[in-house]
C-alpha cells in the first residue's frame, strides 16, 4: 500500500472510529485488509486496498464502514482482567450502590465489551450481589461495542475450557453450562441481564435516556489521540450519576482538567 493511499486510511479510520493509525500500523492494517479481501474474493469493491476505499467513502448504508471496523478492531480480553477493578466493584461500589439508589435501577454500561468477558463478569458481581436482596433490583446491564461480529459473539457466551478455568468454582457451577464439545456456555439468567448493542463512542450525540451509576471503558481510550480522548471523558462525565464511577484501564490516565473527576485509586475515578 503507497503511503498516500494509507494517509487515507488514517483520516478515515480517525473520523468514524477515533483510533489512530501510526506508521507502524501500516503493515497491520494491509493484513488485516488482506484477509478482508480474500473473505469477500470475485467482488470489485474489494479487489484491492484503492477499490474497498473508495466502496466506504461512497457507500451510504454503513455496510462498508462495519467492514472496516471489523478489520481494524483487536479484541483481546479474558474474564475478571485487572481484577482489581472488579475486586473494588464488588467490595465498595455495590454496597454504596445499594444504599444510594432508592428505586432498584441500577444502570451499568460496559464500552467496548469485546466477545463478552467483561461484561459477564460484571453480571455474575451484580447477581451474587443483588440477586439475594429480592427482586426489586434491575441490575440488567448495557454492553456495547463497535463490532457487530463481536457483539453476536458475546450474546452466546460460548468460552473455552481455558478460558473459564481461572474463575470461581462456585460461578463455574452457578453460571456456566458445559457443552457437548467441551467448552462452557453462559446460563440463561446471567445472559439475560446483558443487553448487547451496536455502538460506536464517536457519536457526536449520545442517545441514552438515563445517566449511569457505573461506566467501564477500559483500555480503548489508549488508541484516540488527546482531543478525542478529553471529548469522551467529557461524555462519560455528562453520563454518569452524582457519585457514579469511571473504570479505565491500567495503562489509561485521563486528564481531570476534561471533567471533575475524583481520582478514586488507579484507573478508577468518581463525578462529585
Amino acid at each position: 500500500m503507497q503511503d498516500e493511499l494509507f494517509q487515507q486510511y488514517v483520516q478515515v479510520v480517525q473520523g468514524h472510529f477515533g483510533i489512530q493509525l501510526p506508521p507502524e500500523k501500516k503493515a497491520l492494517l494491509e493484513s488485516r485488509l488482506f484477509k478482508l479481501f480474500l473473505e469477500h474474493e470475485g467482488y470489485e469493491e474489494f479487489a484491492d486496498a484503492a477499490s474497498f476505499l473508495k466502496y466506504v467513502k461512497n457507500d451510504a448504508s454503513g455496510t462498508a464502514l462495519n467492514f472496516l471496523a471489523e478489520a481494524i478492531t483487536t479484541h483481546h480480553t479474558f474474564f475478571m482482567r485487572e481484577a482489581d477493578h472488579f475486586d473494588f466493584f464488588g467490595s465498595q461500589v455495590l454496597p454504596y450502590l445499594e444504599k444510594s439508589i432508592s428505586d432498584g435501577d441500577i444502570r451499568t454500561w460496559c464500552a467496548a465489551c469485546s466477545s463478552g468477558e467483561e461484561s459477564y463478569s460484571l453480571a455474575m458481581l451484580l447477581a451474587d450481589y443483588f440477586v439475594p436482596r429480592g427482586g426489586r433490583w434491575e441490575a440488567t446491564l448495557l454492553a456495547t461495542d463497535l463490532s457487530q461480529d463481536i457483539l453476536n459473539t458475546a450474546k452466546q457466551g460460548i468460552y473455552s475450557a481455558e478460558a473459564v478455568s481461572s474463575l470461581p468454582a462456585q460461578w463455574q457451577n452457578m453460571y456456566f453450562q458445559r457443552l457437548v464439545d467441551g467448552s462452557y456456555q453462559i446460563n440463561d439468567f446471567i445472559r439475560s441481564r446483558v443487553l448487547y448493542r451496536q455502538f460506536n463512542l464517536m457519536n457526536p450525540v449520545f442517545p441514552f435516556k438515563k445517566s449511569f451509576h457505573v461506566i467501564f471503558c477500559r483500555n480503548v481510550m489508549i488508541y484516540f489521540d488527546t482531543p478525542t480522548r478529553d471529548s469522551l471523558v467529557r461524555k462519560f462525565y455528562d453520563f454518569l450519576e452524582p457519585g457514579g464511577f469511571l473504570f479505565v484501564g491500567h495503562s489509561e490516565v485521563i486528564d481531570r482538567k476534561a471533567a471533575d473527576f475524583e481520582y478514586v485509586m488507579p484507573s478508577v475515578y468518581r463525578k462529585k
